[in-house]
């Protein structure tokens, strides 16, 4: 790879551094336009050929949010893309901000440092786009979320602030995405429309993301930001007055998600999600008659390009559920389950079943295809848990990989949301590297994560060797990583890489994958993002137009005092990790095959449709099956407390009353 010399990279950063329904909107007493009340009708099934966003669509988004800002004396950069993160604009006004700073403390002078913390050289451009698609990719014709319910889901405590609670549901989930996955597409002749797209910065937890709908279904999202700080909102309880939020609800206009689908009608552990902390009536601008966009270039701003994602013009989406767009229904392999699959610009399949590459006891090809038959329909027979009407199916995506991480198949159900698909990924890969025999060798072969501090300042190191140490000296294994003989599935994985053990515990120690408390946020969660930190940065870098885009694989890459040379990547990890519920390894026998991932409308239902789908696969001879009971990881029990291996819904299905569907499994 091309080395950047440092100093060059330095004064270059340093230099370019800036400080649901449509219906017709009725006036409200304030003068905004107030929206009708929507009550989507749809369940999961309403995407159609026509449901995406047309340019026109796009260009009113934009006015409106412009409109908004204007209103409000600000500066917005605003971008929209459409259901699989294709970037349809990025629209940026005269005197907007240039860069935002990444910090998660409520103080200028944070006491957090390392990780992400407090990065100063985040293009806005990228920020906006990585809210755009949070909006979009988490939300579904069943549940609207917003960058503010990530928030909420992503902190050490839920809800953030309550003591003694457990971390969010998807604690971790803002590490994927990201721009060097090799899951997702990128901007690309080759690649054209397809999705899922990449995020530059992966999820957000920043207010000023919003899903953007069309009938029910969403066909988008739209992102903001105007505040110098893209952080997350620490305090669920106020209300606040974020004018990224105002602005980027104020742009949703006509394409808002119906109301009955928000977080705000959505619980969680029997706690309410948020969605926005503004209404129609808290806006100060009319949505229902937005300035003429081609009014608004020049005078007020301009269509901008960002490396990698777009060219400065508009285009029109892509509709989901199409071949165009990358994920279309399967017509191969799993009759009657209303089963969809990733297809590249050509349609053709792009993760249709295949052997793996672990020998003689290697998954085959058939195997991979029931063992991801039995878990759609398992998945197909569920309750989801986040999802309205209530009593329909759970909507999740399915991937096998071998012991290596290769990806042996990947399916989705209807309309599950579309960060579920690298995400099931994470979550197989994480439990086949952390149950196998490699992964101390893997670790002690990978490049230090080199934090920065503010522009370019070099901080500290973070080796990820250091954390087969941590393992071995928490779980009391001097050979833990690297005999294989336990199995971690993700919600073990996520027990120890917690701030505190057990989870929500304060005071306790903290699990040996994590950063410690006090310097623990979620944008410094520890092992994961150490694998991945590097190439991150020297995507913000390519971004800016200072180095070449990262590589294809999120493991190996060099920190930016090294060039971002690649050294040591591991295939097994070329997306990340995620530390979150829902996988489980594969074994044949003894060994070690490989892992199922699950990732779709609630962690428990993910747990149960990894774990069902390979018991009731319905294979015979010396099927691929669990991890022998003796080695799975909760038969650990560091610092006193027993770690979780698996949790499933008491009686999760809609067509019976069968209780605890995974015991004695």
């Amino acid at each position: 790879m091309r080395r950047l010399g440092l100093m060059a990279l330095c004064a270059a950063l340093v230099a370019s551094c800036g400080g649901g329904g449509s219906e017709t909107p009725s006036s409200g007493a304030s003068g905004s336009a107030v929206s009708p009340s929507s009550t989507a009708s749809c369940d999961g099934s309403c995407a159609d050929a026509n449901s995406f966003l047309t340019v026109s669509d796009v260009e009113s988004v934009i006015a409106r949010g412009v409109a908004e800002a204007q209103a409000r004396g600000v500066k917005a950069t605003i971008a929209v893309v459409d259901r699989v993160g294709n970037v349809l604009a990025v629209f940026r006004m005269s005197g907007a901000l240039a860069d935002v700073t990444m910090r998660t403390s409520d103080v200028s002078a944070s006491a957090l440092s390392g990780g992400l913390e407090n990065v100063e050289v985040i293009p806005a451009t990228a920020a906006a786009i990585a809210k755009a698609v949070t909006g979009a990719y988490l939300s579904s014709e069943g549940n609207a979320f917003s960058t503010r319910t990530a928030s909420q889901i992503i902190q050490s405590h839920f809800n953030p602030g309550e003591l003694l609670t457990p971390g969010g549901p998807l604690f971790g989930v803002q590490f994927s995405q990201l721009p060097c996955s090799d899951v997702a597409a990128r901007f690309t002749p080759a690649e054209a429309d397809i999705g899922p797209k990449r995020s530059p910065l992966g999820l957000a937890g920043d207010p000023g993301g919003f899903p953007l709908y069309r009938s029910g279904t969403p066909v988008g999202g739209v992102g903001v930001v105007i505040d110098p700080v893209y952080g997350i909102d620490r305090d669920v309880l106020d209300v606040d007055n974020d004018v990224d939020e105002a602005v980027a609800f104020a742009a949703t206009g006509s394409q808002a998600a119906p109301e009955d689908r928000r977080a705000d009608r959505i619980t969680a552990d029997g706690k309410t999600l948020r969605f926005s902390d503004f209404r129609v009536e808290d806006l100060r601008s009319r949505i229902d008659s937005p300035p003429a966009f081609a009014s608004l270039l020049g005078s007020v701003g301009q269509l901008v390009a960002v490396p990698g994602y777009n060219v400065a013009a508009i285009r029109a989406g892509t509709a989901f559920g199409q071949s165009r767009s990358g994920i279309r229904a399967d017509s191969q392999d799993y009759a009657n389950l209303d089963a969809f699959v990733l297809v590249d610009a050509a349609d053709n399949e792009r993760f249709r079943p295949r052997a793996g590459t672990d020998g003689a006891a290697a998954l085959t090809s058939a195997e991979v295809r029931s063992i991801l038959s039995s878990a759609l329909r398992v998945a197909n027979r569920s309750r989801a848990q986040i999802r309205r009407p209530l009593d329909t199916p759970a909507r999740v995506s399915i991937t096998v990989v071998d012991s290596q991480g290769e990806i042996l198949g990947l399916v989705r159900t209807r309309d599950a949301p579309v960060f579920g698909i690298d995400v099931s990924v994470q979550k197989a890969r994480g439990a086949a590297f952390l149950s196998s025999r490699t992964s101390v060798e893997s670790l002690n072969a990978l490049p230090p994560a080199v934090y920065l501090d503010r522009v370019l300042v070099r901080l500290r190191e973070e080796s990820p060797a250091q954390y087969v140490t941590s393992m071995r000296i928490f779980l009391g294994l001097p050979n833990a990583l690297a005999d294989g003989m336990t199995a971690f599935s993700a919600r073990a994985i996520g027990n120890l890489a917690r701030p505190n053990y057990p989870d929500g515990v304060d005071g306790n120690p903290f699990g040996p994958l994590s950063r410690a408390p006090g310097q623990w946020s979620p944008l410094n969660t520890g092992l994961q993002l150490d694998l991945v930190h590097n190439a991150v940065i020297q995507h913000v870098a390519f971004v800016r137009g200072l180095t070449p885009d990262t590589p294809r694989n999120c493991s190996g890459v060099g920190g930016f005092d090294r060039g971002f040379v690649v050294n040591g990547a591991v295939r097994g990890l070329a997306n990340g990790i995620q530390i979150f519920p829902g996988a489980v390894p594969i074994y044949r026998g003894e060994q070690l095959i490989g892992a199922i991932g699950v990732s779709g409308d609630g962690i428990d239902q993910d747990d149960m449709v990894a774990f069902l789908g390979v018991a009731r696969a319905g294979l015979s001879g010396n099927p691929p099956q669990h991890a022998p009971s003796n080695r799975r990881a909760d038969q650990l029990v560091p610092s006193g407390a027993r770690l979780r291996y698996l949790s499933c819904p008491q009686a999760p299905f809609l067509d019976s009353n069968e209780q605890e569907p995974c015991s004695g499994l």
